[in-house]
């Protein structure tokens, strides 16, 4: 009875309430709406203002389609290292916290990486020019080798050793089948490519002493590679130390970026400028210069300077370059380059090997499919005998990335053009397709004219046709065909074809 007596009274107030509110008594706080902040105001519903919902005509409307977008994701099959120790590449989270031997300031995250590629490639290559077997051809199957070991310590700190050991002297391990060698050919060599130590020295100061600070300043030291303008001006290995100034910038300049790199180099100094009485390369002289990157002018400037202090008497000279590039119309990508040389001062009877200058011009169409449908046409005029800074020999010549019948293969002597410059001018016009990003063809015709009175016209005029095709098989083997017919006026022609099969980890 007690417990009926309770539920009476509450029944009736519920009751009471609801008679309440639907005669529209509601509490003071109901009848308000939406508070309008100060300075704000509501604006009536235009159904104009709105289209209407998407129309699939194709296809009806698949809502699980849709969703399928954002939650069907997975991970893409990728190359991994031949080695890993350590805190793996790429991987998904947790990771390990940071370790502290460098200090709380210059967390350590370790590891040991072993990765590269491995090329092997047959090719039947016409060089138009018997040698002491009397055979102007060679038909070869070669290998390529290329092992990068990468010791990470910190963020910014590392070890960092590249070895190609089935290379030595620019000749690579290989089964010659017909031609001017016949046999297997074992060329190992174990000495480094590159083997230096990269830093920040920001990072290890702070490390050190446990205070932040703001020093922005990167080095190398060991045998380390000096790149520089896509491999033009500089593509070697030198033993030395390098050091960079990067990314401040100049209101006097209007520049909004600036990178500046000064290095030094003791030994490795490979440049086809200084060569014994022999004709072999001597790298033993010294190198010393600097190379700039500055966002100006609404493109960007290269420049460089570099004095080759060679161990051969008198041979000993100044290079410098400069170079800017940008986009035109929003239609035309140019870049123009400038490399010259001067200083040398051999005794009588004897010729310059550095003392001319080479003007690059690097064009492209940006096509309605600006990174898929390339149309180029790069051209190139040297005067007397320019040189670019340090060239490995493997490396190609200067006019490498003039154009395909420019490029050797770096592997199985594949022939091409008069890639030096030398009292010439010519270039390449060429088409690259990349279609849906999955594969690349490359169509290109070239040409080489002596300039009269030239120490090279006695060469006579070259053109040539070349063709390149690559694609990828998996996520780690790569295939590539390029052939290549070269017309010589005052000698025989040049030709090759090749096959290539590349493996990547």
């Amino acid at each position: 009875m007690k417990r009926a007596t309770v539920a009476v009274p509450a029944l009736l107030s519920t009751l009471a309430w609801a008679l309440a509110a639907a005669a529209g008594e509601h509490s003071e706080t109901e009848k308000k709406g939406p508070e309008i902040p100060a300075g704000a105001e509501i604006v009536e519903h235009d159904p104009e203002v709105f289209q209407g919902d998407p129309v699939y005509a194709d296809e009806p409307y698949d809502p699980a389609a849709q969703l399928e977008i954002y939650g069907g994701k997975h991970l893409n099959k990728t190359a991994r290292p031949l080695l890993e120790l350590g805190r793996p590449l790429y991987r998904e989270g947790p990771l390990e916290p940071a370790k502290t031997w460098f200090g709380r300031k210059n967390p350590a995250n370790p590891h040991l990486m072993v990765y590269g590629d491995l090329r092997t490639a047959a090719a039947y290559n016409e060089f138009g020019v018997a040698d002491a077997s009397g055979e102007s051809y060679q038909a070869t199957v070669a290998t390529r080798l290329n092992l990068e070991i990468d010791w990470k310590l910190t963020s910014t700190e590392c070890f960092f050793h590249v070895a190609a050991p089935t290379e030595k002297d620019g000749r690579f391990l290989r089964y010659d089948l017909a031609g001017r060698n016949e046999g297997f050919e074992d060329e190992f060599d174990l000495e480094p490519d590159t083997l230096f130590f990269e830093g920040e020295l920001g990072p290890i100061v702070q490390g050190m002493t446990g205070e932040v600070n703001e020093i922005d300043l990167p080095f190398a030291l060991g045998l380390f590679p000096l790149f520089t303008q896509n491999g033009v001006w500089t593509e070697d290995a030198v033993n030395g130390l390098a050091f960079t100034f990067p990314a401040f910038s100049s209101d006097a300049l209007a520049a909004s970026n600036i990178d500046l790199t000064f290095f030094a180099a003791f030994d490795d100094v490979t440049t086809d400028a200084v060569r014994r009485p022999d004709g072999t390369l001597d790298d033993n002289g010294n190198l010393y210069g600097f190379a700039g990157f500055v966002e100006a002018n609404e493109g960007f400037w290269e420049l460089g300077y570099g004095f080759v202090d060679a161990p051969i008497d008198d041979f000993a000279y100044h290079n410098a370059t400069v170079a800017f590039s940008r986009r035109y119309a929003g239609r035309i990508a140019n870049s123009v380059r400038v490399i010259g040389n001067a200083g040398q001062s051999p005794p009588a009877g004897v010729e310059e090997t550095a003392d001319g200058v080479l003007l690059l011009v690097e064009s492209y169409l940006m096509t309605r499919r600006p990174y898929t449908l390339v149309p180029y046409l790069n051209l190139f005029a040297g005067w007397d005998r320019p040189q670019a800074l340090v060239r490995a020999a493997d490396a190609g010549g200067v006019l490498k990335n003039t154009g395909i019948n420019f490029e050797t293969d770096g592997l199985t002597g594949y022939p091409r053009l008069d890639d030096r410059g030398h009292d010439s001018f010519g270039g390449a016009v060429g088409l690259q397709y990349l279609f849906d990003l999955d594969q690349q063809i490359v169509f290109e015709g070239a040409v080489v004219q002596r300039m009269s009175g030239g120490v090279t016209e006695p060469l006579g005029d070259e053109y040539a046709l070349g063709i390149r095709w690559q694609k990828p098989i998996t996520n780690a083997w790569i295939v590539r065909a390029d052939a290549m017919h070269g017309w010589l006026d005052e000698r025989e022609d040049v030709y090759g074809v090749r096959l290539e099969l590349r493996r990547k980890f």
